[in-house]
């Protein structure tokens, strides 16, 4: 993952917690870096290390952190400078999700070692979606949904995730039901 997931999930715990608490983390995780470079890829193994080291170190569910590190994921891009991004995939919450592989082929053209998931999304109704996530990395399912909640705060909409399970017992595909209020 590039270093700018990192250096969120760096905030993440110094905002919620403390600078004192993320050195203790970055210890447990094994953590050399003084900072993170956001530009340059790391491996994923540092990330999954640190969610670990903070699920360890804060008693806390390492699905709940990835939850919550989703919906901090959103805010923390458009403070960094990439709302543009966000902007130009879509001025709706329907548009956005609809946009997802082309923000992250945009994003690519800069990110060149960017391995970005793939989505779908069909409508079920007027205010519900089947949301598929396809991805190399596993064990990212709360992210995801963390992620479509932050994107509710953004678009300042009530959204519902439900997670539904594998698609054909494929543990790189999932599939969410996805509600919203307009």
């Amino acid at each position: 993952m590039y270093g700018l997931v990192n250096k969120a999930a760096q905030d993440f715990v110094i905002e919620g917690h403390g600078e004192e608490v993320w050195q203790i983390i970055k210890t447990k995780a094994g953590v050399d870096e003084v900072a993170f470079v956001s530009m340059q890829p790391y491996p994923d193994e540092i990330t999954y290390n640190i969610v670990g080291a903070a699920s360890e170190h804060l008693g806390a569910n390492p699905d709940d952190i990835l939850e919550a590190f989703g919906q901090y994921w959103i805010k923390f891009t458009m403070e960094e400078g990439y709302s543009h991004v966000l902007d130009l995939a879509g001025r709706t919450f329907p548009e956005f999700l609809n946009n997802l592989n082309n923000m992250h082929a945009h994003i690519a053209q800069s990110f060149t070692e960017l391995k970005p998931p793939t989505f779908f999304c069909e409508t079920i109704d007027a205010h519900t979606f089947k949301f598929e996530y396809h991805t190399e990395r596993p064990g990212l399912v709360r992210f995801v949904k963390g992620l479509l909640l932050g994107l509710g705060e953004r678009f300042k909409i009530t959204v519902g995730v439900e997670y539904i399970g594998t698609i054909d017992g494929n543990e790189n595909s999932h599939e969410y039901r996805v509600t919203y209020n307009s």
